[in-house]
């Protein structure tokens, strides 16, 4: 009984040790703060990449691809189709994205990607990251009815402008002027437009082609925002064009800074229904340069920026087509360059890559799971964390040897208290258990606290985030620099509970020397100089 007392009397009295219950405190805290971000980044950052990419992914060594035939089919299917829950073909490439805004024309590398809004919608959720797409709904290559309308509206203003120049141009220069006439000088009648319409954006430019004369008969020839009127026989300026592609959001929008309530906004270029050129290579050797024009259908946004500002998906036999891959003979197929399987049970995925190895000729497939194909940044990511975690670990062993110090400070100050208590026939296993069961109490009521902090913290990460911001007037965490949007969190119960259970055990180990000083101590040796 007298143990637990003293135990808790030191506990209560001792202010000093509130120093390394602090220490303790903070060290616990900082290791779940960081622990539970590194965790919830790697968890978004994995579910994205799985979500872009598939459970494994069969690659073609070429960028020509290469033809499916149906014994590589019946191969694939004979290997591990019982494991097979939905399959999509895909044409990767690099490519050249071009989009006008106003007068200027900015162009950006990106990654190309040819697929089957259907059958990709089976490997991966992509119907959540279009904007503009209902998440139960399949997506598909057709423009919502939002989306034509807007662009029907731009259409039509921007070809009564054209017929409107045609039908009564400006004088060429000082000495030649436009033939004078009745129905020359007659002006069209204008369109009724939307007030809302954001459309005159598009007629805000000088038109930049060689021949005057021509600048001068259709000056948005050239300028026209997209390409509506690109020469096409037979059809409408307002029918969307035979390319369709779902652009990376972080291609068309620029965040920038409200002036007035400081906060980060998005300023959109482009919109579904415009149009957009995109500069890639054909198939073959040597690649030759190819153009083509595509209408955006939706926006791709995974709040990852990396492939926000990265991806674009296309239709992918326009793709094939354009880039000239044409049928093979023998399989009747139009080459690809990627496969992507999703499993059903995705811890079979080691296995299923080792058959698929077997299965598929050797030399022109490629075969791996999403974790190797993006094994360079998880692995980067574990290594951050791994070092974070040993740096931290050391603010909670500074903590234990702060209750080292404290415990044998104790020990010489309570020397007299100690003999006395041995005189009245305490024994060295009792001394020793008061200072053990006094780190233990430290340990618990550090740790105790630190969970607490530590979780608080977590739970109201981003909101203690604005504030430093607003504070300070600096952001700290920037979401142009950063993957996502805000700070993502994921707690680990077991991660806690080690963390925990950790720092009372330094606590513990730490109160272990001065204990044992103490239970050697003789009754008349300690009470000779008092």
């Amino acid at each position: 009984m007298y143990k637990t007392l003293l135990c808790l009397r030191y506990l209560r009295t001792r202010y000093i040790a509130l120093a390394s219950i602090i220490s303790m405190t903070l060290g616990v805290a900082t290791m779940i703060v960081v622990n539970s971000v590194m965790d919830g980044f790697s968890t978004d950052m994995r579910t994205r990449l799985r979500g872009i990419l598939a459970d494994v992914i069969v690659e073609t060594n070429s960028l020509d691809g290469v033809a499916i035939s149906q014994d590589m089919k019946d191969s694939i299917n004979r290997a591990v189709g019982d494991h097979i829950e939905g399959m999509t073909t895909t044409v990767e490439i690099y490519a050249m994205l071009s989009v006008q805004y106003g007068s200027q024309w900015q162009s950006k590398p990106v990654t190309l990607i040819g697929i089957d809004p259907g059958t990709k919608a089976t490997v991966g959720p992509l119907a959540e990251y279009l904007v503009n797409t209902d998440i139960n709904s399949v997506p598909d290559w057709e423009l919502s009815p939002e989306a034509m309308a807007y662009r029907k509206e731009w259409t039509t203003r921007a070809q009564w402008m054209v017929d409107r120049w045609n039908h009564n141009p400006p004088p060429l220069d000082d000495q030649t002027a436009p033939v004078e006439g009745p129905e020359s000088n007659k002006p069209l009648p204008p369109p009724q437009f939307d007030s809302k319409t954001p459309s005159d954006q598009v007629f805000d430019s000088e038109p930049q082609v060689a021949d005057k004369a021509d600048a001068v008969t259709n000056p948005f020839k050239e300028n026209l925002k997209g390409s509506a009127f690109e020469k096409q026989e037979n059809r409408d300026p307002g029918s969307p064009l035979q390319g369709r592609v779902y652009v990376g959001y972080g291609l068309v929008s620029f965040p920038y800074e409200d002036p007035e309530t400081g906060e980060i906004k998005m300023f959109q270029i482009v919109k579904p229904g415009d149009d957009i050129k995109i500069s890639t290579v054909t198939a073959g050797h040597p690649p030759e340069p190819t153009h083509f024009n595509a209408t955006v259908v939706d926006l791709f946004k995974s709040d990852m920026s990396e492939h926000d500002g990265n991806l674009v998906f296309c239709n992918l036999e326009y793709l094939q087509e354009v880039r000239g891959m044409v049928l093979d003979p023998e399989s009747g197929a139009k080459p690809i360059t990627s496969i992507q399987l999703k499993l059903k049970n995705p811890e079979d995925a080691a296995m299923v890559v080792s058959k698929l190895e077997e299965a598929l000729p050797a030399g022109l497939f490629r075969v791996r799971t999403w974790e190797d194909k993006q094994g360079p940044l998880l692995a980067a990511v574990e290594v951050e964390s791994a070092i974070l975690n040993v740096l931290l670990f050391l603010i909670i062993a500074v903590a234990g040897f702060g209750i080292l110090a404290i415990f044998f400070m104790i020990t010489i100050e309570k020397t007299r208290d100690i003999g006395v208590l041995k005189a009245l026939g305490a024994s060295s296993n009792g001394i020793m258990s008061i200072f053990l069961s006094y780190g233990l109490a430290l340990g618990l009521v550090g740790s105790g606290v630190g969970v607490a902090v530590g979780l608080l913290f977590v739970r109201y990460i981003n909101e203690i985030e604005k504030f430093i911001t607003f504070i300070t007037g600096r952001k700290v965490f920037d979401q142009r620099i950063y993957y996502f949007p805000e700070i993502a969190t994921h707690v680990e119960p077991m991660m806690v509970f080690w963390v925990a259970i950790g720092a009372m055990i330094i606590a513990v180990l730490a109160s272990i020397l001065p204990a044992r000083k103490a239970a050697r101590f003789h009754p008349v040796e300690s009470l000779r100089y008092e």
